[in-house]
C-alpha cells in the first residue's frame, strides 16, 4: 500500500512539472519495457515476468489507436512434488496486441487491447485481453494493466509498462 502511494506521488509531481505548452504528438512509435506479477494459476507455477518490445500510438482527439509487438518471459518456479522439488516450465511468449485508448483527461487514459500471445516453442497461440490505465507525457507512456492469455484455461498477470514514443 505504501509503494502505491509513493508511485502516485511521483506521478502527480511529474505531471505538475510538465511545461504548460507541452504538446502530445499525434503519431508515436518507440520501445517499451514491462514487468509482470503473475496472478491466479500462473502465480503458482511461474516467477515474475519481464518483457520488451515496440509500440505504436495514433492519437485521434480523445481516442487513440494503439498496437505493440514484443517478447515476454516468465521463469520457472521450484514447486513441491512427492519426490521433493521440481522446477516448472519457463514460459516465453511473443505478444501482438492492438486496441484503443480513451483519454479521460489530457494525460490520463483508459485502454483496452486484444491480440495473440504466440508461443515460439510450438504452434500454439492464445487470445490476449488487456485492460488498463495510463499516463502519457510528451514522449513517455506509463501504464498499469491486467493481462490474461486465454486458451484452455488462462494465464494472467498484473503489469507495469513504460515506453518512449519518438
Amino acid at each position: 500500500m505504501m509503494k502505491t502511494k509513493i508511485w502516485i506521488a511521483i506521478l502527480v509531481v511529474g505531471v505538475a512539472c510538465l511545461p504548460g505548452n507541452a504538446q502530445l504528438k499525434i503519431f508515436g512509435i518507440g520501445p517499451y519495457a514491462e514487468a509482470a506479477l503473475p496472478a491466479g494459476h500462473l502465480q503458482q507455477t511461474n516467477a515474475n515476468g519481464l518483457g520488451a518490445g515496440l509500440g505504436i500510438d495514433i492519437r485521434l482527439s480523445r481516442f487513440a489507436l494503439t498496437g505493440s509487438a514484443g517478447f515476454m518471459h516468465f521463469g520457472g518456479k521450484k514447486v513441491n512434488v512427492t519426490e521433493g522439488t521440481a522446477k516448472t516450465t519457463t514460459i516465453n511468449v511473443i505478444p501482438i496486441r492492438a486496441g484503443f485508448k480513451y483519454y479521460y483527461a489530457r494525460l490520463f487514459y483508459f485502454k483496452l487491447e486484444g491480440g495473440a500471445a504466440n508461443y515460439p516453442d510450438g504452434d500454439n497461440s492464445a487470445f490476449i485481453l488487456s485492460p488498463g490505465i495510463g499516463l502519457r507525457f510528451p514522449g513517455l507512456d506509463i501504464q498499469a494493466k491486467y493481462e490474461t492469455w486465454i486458451k484452455n484455461g488462462s494465464n494472467s498477470f498484473w503489469g507495469i509498462k513504460a515506453g518512449y514514443n519518438f
